[in-house]
């Protein structure tokens, strides 16, 4: 009898695993032809080391929404300041997603964003620090992301373009200096260029987000120069130390000269 059903145990089993259950633990990047061609025109002839010790870069293996993919980004050793980063998803119509600027105020880099794959890409970022260049990432198959349709209709998002929501997650102590994390949203279509209005089916003209600046009283937290791949309703989440003013104050401005700026309370829980 057990070896009768054995097999409908098995196939239960199988059914009942998570879809992400035989993908990799880690998806490190693949030799690209392509990034050959893009280094120069990124980074001209700087050398590149590697972050493995100095940064991490998570990303799913198989992307659940190909428009909205989340890149996570952890600093391993504290004692190395990151300043920058360029994020880089090397088969996209536009390669560079955004490069950051990060002050000390961020303390131990801890950033999340939401970026749009359009096929099969290494997703990489490449951090600067006062010692040079450090690069890693992670292959994350996703098709689409930078065509999907847009969530709303081009009327209803014009409409509610520009308006921002501030999460915080609480407190946590570190030396005597609060550290917050929260998460910054943005209402905006950043439409790529390379999708179709449902209605007329004529290609949206690309218009996004192209510069933002978080702030927090007088003391800037960070900055993103972004692109098409950046994903509609940019969302970051970030911690970084508190100063002790009762707001962050966030500025951003896009490709059709529209200029956004709002002062957002902080909150002591999400």
């Amino acid at each position: 009898m057990d070896r009768i059903f054995a097999p409908a145990a098995v196939l239960c089993l199988m059914l009942s695993l998570p879809v992400w259950a035989d993908q990799p633990v880690n998806n490190p990047m693949t030799e690209s032809e392509t990034w050959q061609d893009l280094q120069y025109d990124v980074v001209g002839d700087t050398e590149i080391g590697e972050a493995d010790t100095l940064l991490s870069l998570d990303a799913p293996y198989r992307a659940h929404d190909a428009a909205t993919v989340p890149v996570v980004l952890k600093q391993l050793d504290p004692d190395i300041q990151i300043t920058a980063a360029t994020v880089v998803i090397d088969e996209n119509p536009a390669p560079i997603a955004g490069v950051f600027t990060f002050s000390p105020a961020m303390g131990e880099l801890d950033f999340e964003m939401r970026v749009r794959v359009n096929q099969y890409s290494n997703v990489r970022v490449i951090a600067e620090t006062p010692d040079g260049l450090h690069m890693t990432g992670r292959f994350v198959k996703a098709s689409g992301g930078c065509s999907a349709p847009a969530s709303k209709n081009p009327e209803a998002a014009l409409a509610s373009m520009g308006k921002m929501k501030l999460r915080s997650f609480g407190d946590t102590e570190q030396v005597s200096t609060p550290r917050r994390e929260a998460q910054i949203m943005i209402r905006h279509p950043n439409y790529s260029g390379l999708q179709r209005n449902q209605v007329t089916q004529l290609f949206i003209p690309a218009h996004f987000i192209d510069h933002l600046e978080v702030w927090q009283g007088e003391e800037l937290l960070f900055t993103m120069d972004g692109g098409i791949s950046i994903s509609e309703n940019p969302a970051f989440r970030f911690a970084y130390n508190d100063n002790g003013t009762t707001t962050l104050t966030v500025k951003a401005t896009d490709t059709e000269g529209n200029t956004f700026q709002t002062d957002l309370p902080k909150s002591t829980s999400s």
